[in-house]
Order: C-alpha cells, then structure tokens, then sequence
C-alpha cells in the first residue's frame, strides 16, 4: 500500500473539519477524494501531503510518517511528491521552462544541461514542446494546467496530488486534462490522489473513491459501485448533475 491514512482529526477552534479518517491509497491507481464544498476535501488534502498538521492520527507513505518522521525520512518523502494546485500556482515572473524546472534546482545536483533535457521531456510528455520560453500570462487556463503537470512530474514522483484539476476549464479542456493524469498515473505507476466536486471526472478516470461529509468519510468504493450507493448522502451529491444519470 502507498500510502495509509489512520484516523486523520483536523479542527480549527471549536469547529471540527476533519473526524476521524482512514483511506488507502494505491499505486498506480487514481484515488479520488470527493465531496461538497466544505466537507474537508482540501483540509484533508493538505493534511496527506504536509501543509497543514493534523491534530492526530497518522498519515504513512511507505511506512514512514511525514509527520513523525525523522529528517531524512521526510525529505525522502518530499521529494517523490509532485502536486498540481489547483490554479496551477505558475510564478509568474518565470519562464515555463524555468518553473519546470524549479524543482529539480530544488531537490537535485543535476547540471543546467541535465535540467533543461528533463524539462523538454515534460513539456513534451504534456503536448506543451516548443513553450520553453513563454511566461504564464501568455498560456491559456488549459496550457497553464499541463505546465503545471509537467512541473509536478519533473521529479519522476512515486506520488501525485492533485487539486480541481478542471477547475476554470470548459468541458473539452476538462477532459483532455483527465486523459493526461489518468495515462501518466499508469504510465509511470504513480499513487495519483485528485480531490475534485466533478463527477465527469469521477467516472471518467477513478479507480478508488472516497466520499467526504461532514469531515467524515461516508462512503468508499468504486465507479461502478457509486452510482448505485444506496448512500443518500452520497447520491444527492452525484445526482445533482444533469449529466449524471441513474441507471435503471
């Protein structure tokens, strides 16, 4: 198992956001985390990959804690993440090249020769060769998302996060991004976990699923299985969409 989560609790004064969570989440497979807007998506997010502490509970990649562990544990960890924010998170003032390869300057010795073959692998991985030089504000939403993808698999990761992927994104643009995370998932047997509210893509890419509500996980299965839960919970979430339908 590539990552194991046990008994997540995450609160903010009074209010609990997250209450008591375990999920795993496998290699090469898609694992999305679902739910409505505040249902502890993101929190839980932030929580698995390190930027936010959890109150408790244990959040094991490999076996190690990211939480408890000791430095090199965790650095070893850090670098074998590659995330996809959810607005991409482009600096601005850099190149696309430049912010490819913004993390192998971080998490690597390579020579500038060695960075710049990485990155025009990426690029070129993500149908984006030939944008080297461009700076963000001359990509569209699309473009920025498959940089951004590049970026987050410049250091070859064992895991990639990634949040609302087709957030911004018209429905064409939304499902070729989906097709790229879900062959590059398999491609390269990456533990992929996306947290979106786009039951498109649920169907579409997911192999494992979990259901947030309330800050509690509701529901765990799979596509086949969502769409005939028996959750209310769970069905008023995925039914609200005209494009989803039950099937009789």
């Amino acid at each position: 198992m590539a990552i194991e989560i046990k008994q997540i609790v995450k609160g903010f004064g009074e209010k609990q956001v997250l209450r008591g969570i375990d999920m795993h989440l496998e290699d090469g497979k898609v694992n999305m985390i679902i739910g409505a807007s505040g249902s502890g998506k993101s929190v839980m997010l932030k929580c698995i990959v390190g930027l936010m502490q959890p109150d408790g509970g244990e959040v094991l990649f490999d076996g190690m804690d990211l939480h408890r562990g000791n430095f090199k544990d965790v650095r070893k960890i850090r670098s074998n993440l590659g995330m996809l924010f959810q607005y991409s998170a482009l600096f601005d003032s850099m190149t696309v090249e430049e912010n490819v390869g913004f993390p192998l300057k971080i998490f690597t010795k390579d020579d500038k020769r060695t960075i710049k073959k990485r990155v025009e692998f990426c690029l070129e991985r993500v149908n984006m060769a030939k944008t080297n030089n461009l700076f963000p504000a001359e990509l569209s939403g699309g473009m920025k998302k498959r940089v951004g993808i590049a970026r987050a698999i410049a250091l070859n990761p064992k895991y990639l996060f990634v949040d609302e992927p087709n957030s911004g994104l018209d429905p064409l643009t939304s499902k070729l991004i989906d097709e790229l995370i879900s062959e590059l998932t398999y491609e390269y047997n990456m533990c992929t976990v996306v947290v979106s509210h786009d039951m498109n893509s649920v169907i579409n890419i997911s192999d494992n699923i979990m259901f947030l509500y309330q800050g509690k996980k509701e529901w765990e299965g799979d596509k086949k299985q969502i769409l005939k839960s028996g959750n209310d919970n769970l069905d008023r979430f995925v039914f609200v969409s005209d494009l989803i339908r039950r099937d009789h």
